[in-house]
């Protein structure tokens, strides 16, 4: 068993972050779960977790990211995520930037503060949860998967600057392929609030969502065990790798895709 760090994660109200705090407790570490609402902390508290401190952060909030800024963290998980859907033909381009806002820009800012601290130390380890999407291009997922690609690039750049600095703080970044937390079929459906009539693909939105739901029914893991056990890796490692990725087949179908170009 590692030694005990101090982990902060976002998004921890509900899915990956949610059973990802658990489970890091469960191991022993103290963990600030927080969430992006009051109810989602509250319902994390009445789990009475040994180990867990669960309160409100919404990352795009500054008197919320304050909340963090006197903690001693040793690992910051960015979990913390929105998703949107449609085509880049005729997505409403605010929608596109409210979701740079919270995935990239909101991240990022609370990563420059809790960072401040682990360099000040000389120890600490930052993840991305980025995706698998943030690999490979998913038409009509794009306003999301466009964030998700700028947050992998951060991971990689801010790594190397890491170890050019030399003060014994590493990043990483790890992907999630498809899993059945609920997330993936909001996102899905958040497109369907603006494509109509309007919408260059009017004529395809019936034949869109059978595929989705095939896909979906395809793809999706009941379970989120497998990118669970990815990140406690990343947290109790000493030097932890780049790139972590689950489950392993559809992280494989990505790789073989962008070896194939297309």
């Amino acid at each position: 068993m590692a030694a005990s760090r101090q982990v902060l994660i976002t998004g921890a109200g509900s899915g990956i972050g949610r059973d990802t705090a658990l489970r890091l407790a469960k191991r022993g570490h103290t963990v600030y779960a927080t969430t992006h609402s009051e109810e989602q902390a509250a319902a994390l508290k009445s789990l009475g977790a040994r180990g867990i401190e669960a309160f409100k952060l919404d990352i795009t909030s500054d008197s919320d990211r304050f909340r963090a800024s006197g903690l001693s963290i040793d690992v910051l998980v960015n979990n913390a995520a929105v998703g949107q859907s449609g085509s880049l033909v005729d997505v409403p381009i605010e929608r596109v930037r409210q979701t740079f806002e919270t995935n990239l820009f909101a991240t990022l800012t609370l990563t420059q503060m809790i960072l401040a601290g682990m360099i000040e130390r000389r120890h600490g380890t930052v993840i991305f949860v980025s995706s698998l999407v943030g690999r490979v291009a998913a038409p009509f997922l794009m306003p999301y998967s466009m964030t998700k690609f700028a947050l992998s690039a951060a991971a990689a750049g801010l790594r190397q600057e890491l170890a050019e600095l030399d003060c014994g703080v590493c990043c990483s970044v790890v992907e999630p392929g498809a899993y059945h937390t609920g997330f993936n079929q909001k996102m899905a459906a958040s497109k369907y609030e603006w494509m109509g009539a309007q919408s260059f693909f009017r004529d395809r939105i019936p034949a869109l969502k059978v595929r989705e739901r095939r896909l979906l029914a395809l793809l999706e893991l009941r379970s989120t065990r497998s990118i669970v056990r990815r990140i406690v890796k990343v947290t109790e490692a000493e030097k932890p790798r780049l790139r972590y990725s689950a489950p392993w087949w559809q992280a494989l179908g990505v790789r073989v895709i962008r070896m194939a170009g297309k």
